[in-house]
């Protein structure tokens, strides 16, 4: 039974070319910004400040191949431009652009399981439901 307002790992997953190909049983994402202050000769602070690049990474846990992916040869170590889809209550959140940039792996036999992976998304969308 799925309760409200609490995304359950199939509403967290990774998509390739619009096929879900992984579930995710948690994730922690961080957006910084590198903006830039603007100083004026004479003055004590500065007078403005410049908005930069978004980066955005993410620490996804416990990644869970579909069967289908399972059945395709799913790699997740030649996985590259990929989407990760998070499925709120009220909005969707998808980072796309997607490339893993550290993966650490445990697993039990027959299943494909990835423990962690970092990845780093050139875009962020939030889409209203």
């Amino acid at each position: 039974m799925k309760i409200a307002g609490f995304p359950t790992s199939s509403d967290i997953y990774l998509e390739v070319e619009g096929r879900k190909v992984a579930v995710v049983q948690s994730y922690a994402a961080r957006t910084t910004k590198r903006s830039q202050i603007v100083e004026a000769f004479g003055e004590d602070e500065p007078v403005a400040s410049i908005p930069g690049q978004r980066s955005h990474v993410l620490e996804l846990t416990r990644l869970y191949a579909t069967d289908e992916a399972i059945r395709d040869g799913l790699n997740f170590y030649e996985l590259k431009d990929f989407s990760l889809v998070i499925c709120k209550p009220d909005r969707k959140v998808i980072y796309s652009g997607c490339q893993w940039s550290d993966i650490s792996e445990t697993g039990a036999l027959g299943a494909m399981v990835v423990e962690k992976i970092t990845i780093v998304a050139t875009k962020r969308i939030e889409m209203a439901l």
